[in-house]
């Protein structure tokens, strides 16, 4: 008889079943937001409503720019799955709620390595009171990541002088840190 998934596997699933609706040329994720084991709300990363996506234009500006991941965010044509579940949901929903973040490679359709948050996206994460998120890296355990760590990093960079904890390009983060992020 098959084992009974975890329930961080089992929602990690659902949240790599909603990232197959994803409009990124580079990697697809999905994430879902569960308070008391309930489902409230999913997103997935995709153009805003009503404006062309990047399957559907046969292209991506960051990949023809060769723009590594983690940066450049505001040329990017979609919203992160992340902002999207976010979105989705209620604050009394989020505060307390548990986020589940599930990302797949475009090209190989394998699990992303890194699947965290980009820093905007945590800051959203941050803001909507969710507790914990969790993620499945490609050759690792499930992790949960914590916010309050998040926010303990932020208030270090400030201290140091610094715009944002991670280091894109080393130019406004903490050297040698780097960018977590989902396209």
């Amino acid at each position: 008889m098959k084992a009974r998934p975890s329930k961080d596997a089992y929602y990690l699933e659902i949240a790599r079943e909603v990232s197959r609706r994803g409009t990124c040329l580079r990697r697809q994720y999905g994430a879902v937001i569960v308070k008391d084991d309930q489902i409230v709300a999913t997103g997935y990363a995709g153009a805003p409503r009503g404006v062309a996506n990047c399957v559907d234009l046969g292209r991506c500006l960051r990949q023809e720019l060769n723009i590594p991941s983690g940066q450049r965010y505001e040329l990017c044509r979609s919203v992160h799955a992340e902002m999207n579940a976010v979105i989705h949901a209620s604050r009394s929903q989020t505060l307390g709620a548990t986020l589940y973040l599930a990302g797949v490679e475009v090209a190989d359709g394998l699990p992303t390595e890194h699947p965290e948050p980009c820093l905007l996206c945590r800051r959203v994460i941050i803001n909507a009171g969710i507790e914990k998120v969790v993620v499945h890296p490609r050759d690792a355990e499930i992790t949960t990541l914590d916010p309050q760590d998040w926010i303990e990093e932020e208030n270090q960079a400030a201290r140091m002088g610094l715009v944002a904890p991670i280091a894109l390009e080393g130019e406004y983060g903490v050297p040698g840190r780097k960018q977590g992020g989902n396209s």
